[in-house]
Parts: structure tokens; sequence; C-alpha cells
């Protein structure tokens, strides 16, 4: 299974104090060395973390993939093409949230989707779609000829969360998923369940199948098991485990697990 390292959050830690360093830069270089497969990063309208320049540079000097996840805002399409980062990961984006949350919506965006995909692939950059892991997202991916498609794990991660670890106890427990044990229990698998029937149809109708949003060291092994999800993009709980254990053992540590 691949991995692709999502290194944003290294360039939240300099943006919150707003200076050069630590530069995202310089991670591309541990990242091969730890062997990951791709790097993989997110230009945001707002630019609260990665900006154009650091894009740029990026793409220019990585030796392995970059996957550029980015919103179909025409303007942010039109910069992702002179980029021509290997991957374009289309997402949802809203500006007062904290991190991306669901997948894209096809079905009230068809039209513009389409065409931020032809534009994309005119300039010869492969497309995936971040999408929540349902049929008929899955069945409008293939009817928009991208080559992958992402399954958003978010409610997964979350439900897990809530179950296994001490989050219901601390001031950002989920409120929805405030519930007993046993409903938590029967709601992850019924998760996993649906992200695996979710990538087994995806790769029935051709398409490649990554998967991330919020898999992390202890959750990651139920979905990289999924044997139809070829490839993982994970970045906080590396970013964050590497504050103590640097990001060379960091990626290590998760190269180990997805195995």
């Amino acid at each position: 299974m691949l991995l692709g390292v999502n290194i944003d959050h290294i360039a939240v830690l300099r943006e919150a104090r707003k200076i050069n360093d630590p530069n995202p830069l310089d991670a591309l270089g541990v990242c091969k060395l730890a062997n990951a497969d791709q790097i993989t990063i997110h230009l945001r309208e707002d630019r609260r973390h990665i900006h154009d320049d650091d894009a740029k540079k990026i793409i220019q000097s990585s030796t392995l993939p970059v996957n550029l996840e980015c919103s179909i805002n025409e303007q942010i399409i039109d910069i992702v093409c002179k980029l021509k980062p290997q991957r374009a990961t289309l997402v949802p984006e809203n500006r007062e949230e904290v991190t991306t949350e669901g997948g894209l919506d096809l079905e009230t965006n068809y039209k513009k989707i389409e065409n931020a995909i032809k534009k994309l692939q005119e300039n010869e950059i492969e497309v995936s779609l971040f999408i929540d892991p349902c049929k008929k997202m899955i069945e409008l991916s293939s009817k928009l000829n991208v080559e992958w498609v992402e399954l958003h794990t978010g409610r997964f991660a979350n439900i897990y969360a809530m179950l296994h670890s001490n989050l219901i106890n601390s001031h950002h427990s989920i409120k929805e998923l405030e519930l007993p044990r046993c409903e938590l229990n029967k709601l992850l698998k019924e998760s996993r369940k649906e992200i695996k029937k979710a990538a087994n149809k995806a790769v029935e109708l051709d398409l490649k199948v990554a998967a991330g949003h919020g898999l992390n060291y202890q959750n990651v092994k139920k979905i990289s098991s999924i044997k139809s999800i070829s490839e993982l993009n994970i970045g906080q709980s590396i970013i964050a485990r590497s504050v103590y254990t640097g990001l060379y053992q960091a990626i290590l540590d998760m190269k180990e697990l997805i195995k």
C-alpha cells in the first residue's frame, strides 16, 4: 500500500508565528529517505498554511510525485494547471472549517467539477475526487472519467476516537457521538463496511482508490487491511508524532503499520 505524506501541518507551525521556520520544503528529502511514496499538500483558497510559492518550490524540487489538493475554484484550477503536479485532488472547501469536512458534492457541482477535470486533464494532470464512501458518488466519479477517488475516512476516524481514545473526556469531544460504547462499536463496523464497499465498487469501475482524513497510528490498520484501497494520504498524525520522534521515524512507523 502506498503512503502519501501530507506536509501541510509543517506550514501550519510556520504560520503560527508568521516566520520562515519550519519550512515544508525541508521535509522532501526526509520523506524520500523514509520511503514515503508521495508528497501531498493542500493549496487552500485562504492560503492558511501552504502558499503559492511553497507549492511551486515543492513541485519543482520533489523527486516523489506530488498530489496537490485544491478546491474547484476557477482561479485555483488555473494555478494548479500552471504548477503541473502529478495529481490534483479536488476537495470541498469551507472558509470557516478547521479541516476538510465531508466529501465533494458531485451532484450539486457536477458541471463545475466536470469543467475543472477537463482543464486539469488537458494539462496532463491526473485527477482524484475526494468523496464520501457511497455508491452514488463512486458512480458519478466514474462518469466523470477521473483516474482516482479518495474516500473520506473522517467519520470512521471520529467514531474510532470516541470509542478507543480519551477524546470523549476532552473539550474536543464530538457531541453527536457521545453514545453508549455498544452503539459506537456498531457504528464503527458499519463505517468500515461502507468504506470497503465503496472501495470495491470503485475498483469494479476501474478507478484507483485512495483513502484519507483522520487516519492515525491507532486506527490505520482497519483501513489499510481493505485490499481494494491502494493508497493512504496521512498528514496531521505523522507531523504530530514527528515532534517527539522526528519526521523520518514517524514515517517509518506509519509505513510499518500499513504494510
